[in-house]
């Protein structure tokens, strides 16, 4: 899904009776696509009915399509409505939940309901908050007793990056390649962190919560945190009750603030935790 949806997987942990992910929804890049390219990948998400009973593997198979996308690029309006759909997470968690809510019910031979109800969200409105979210989802299933380190972490995104031997990378990129296409510039600071630094930084904080205690962080740790203005004697903290310290939105207060301004509020769940996480000066 991540390929054919103008998406950026950055870290995932599926757990034992719900998942977490830690998506980028990048709607200038799919501004950018051709119809064609729009086409091609909603017919690969949704084959026509023909040609599921023509091409019974149509979903690897988009090449199979020609006729279909010709006909389907020349209707502009819904070249339109299926390139916002496709930059949507409403929409791409719709695909992913009922994918696997029909792989889970043929196999208990049961029908109905999956999932309890709708997906949850919380906006992460800068780069701080994506990493320690990152963090937070990777480290999941060592809060959880389920894992005791990083590597032996099954089902998250930060054993595979450590799975596949790309540790060599220069830079923290998604776990999903949408063909090579440009990265957001939203997402450069994120991208900018070393990989091996990110792993390091994850076990170093991994290590102090499976022992209940805060240690020091290491100095060469530190620097990644504060080209983040994230506030290090509360880095630990900030990682391991990521999802309960922030409402509907994590990042920087006066961005959370703005958010729920833009809203019609006058405060968020988090804007305390915020001040204190981030190193900021209050006037």
């Amino acid at each position: 899904l991540g390929k054919i949806f103008s998406a950026d997987l950055y870290a995932f942990a599926v757990m034992h009776n719900h998942y977490h992910a830690v998506l980028f929804m990048d709607r200038e890049r799919a501004q950018a696509w051709s119809a064609d390219e729009v086409a091609k990948r909603w017919l690969t998400l949704c084959p026509p009915r023909m040609a599921i009973n023509e091409f019974p593997d149509a979903p690897e198979q988009a090449g199979c399509f020609s006729g279909f996308v010709d006909e389907l690029s020349c209707d502009k309006q819904r070249i339109e409505l299926y390139r916002e759909r496709l930059c949507d997470l409403s929409w791409l968690m719709r695909f992913l939940n009922e994918f696997i809510a029909r792989k889970a019910n043929k196999e208990d031979e049961v029908k109905g309901r999956f999932w309890e109800g709708r997906f949850k969200t919380q906006a992460l409105l800068d780069e701080g908050a994506v990493l320690a979210c990152m963090a937070y989802v990777d480290l999941n299933p060592i809060r959880a007793g389920i894992a005791e380190t990083p590597e032996n972490s099954e089902f998250t995104s930060i054993k595979e990056r450590i799975s596949s031997g790309s540790i060599v990378e220069r830079h923290l990129l998604p776990i999903t390649q949408n063909n090579g296409e440009k990265r957001s510039p939203q997402t450069d600071n994120i991208s900018s962190i070393s990989l091996k630094d990110y792993l390091n930084l994850v076990d170093w904080t991994g290590r102090q919560i499976r022992h209940g205690k805060t240690g020091q962080i290491p100095a060469h740790l530190e620097p990644i945190l504060c080209r983040l203005d994230l506030n290090t004697d509360n880095w630990i903290d900030t990682a391991q009750h990521f999802g309960s310290q922030f409402g509907i939105a994590a990042g920087h207060w006066q961005k959370i603030k703005n958010m729920a301004m833009k809203t019609g509020r006058h405060w968020l769940c988090g804007m305390g935790v915020s001040r204190r996480v981030y190193q900021v000066v209050v006037e």
